[in-house]
């Protein structure tokens, strides 16, 4: 099997989807009753959160990927002339 890298934003995103899926899926089973309009908010609120952590897992890979090109091993620079 290929590796590929790991997206938390689509893992939070397809989280939040299944959650409405089965919000849905208890109305129709007749486990609770749900108002049509709840889903949505659940939905807006779970697909901003996922693109809040989609976002912040490429600040980081991009800064992970900035400091391995910069200074070859991947080490935080530092300023050369500071005295400890």
């Amino acid at each position: 099997m290929l590796r590929h890298e790991f997206q938390p934003g689509r893992l939070v995103a397809g989280a939040v989807l299944t959650l409405a899926g089965v919000i849905y899926a208890g109305d129709a089973g007749g486990a609770w009753e749900t108002p049509w309009f709840v889903v949505i908010p659940v939905v807006l609120a779970g697909l901003s959160l996922a693109a809040g952590v989609a976002l912040m897992a490429r600040g980081i890979r991009r800064r992970r990927r900035v400091g391995r090109t910069e200074g070859g091993s991947g080490a935080i620079p530092t300023e050369q002339g500071a005295s400890r």
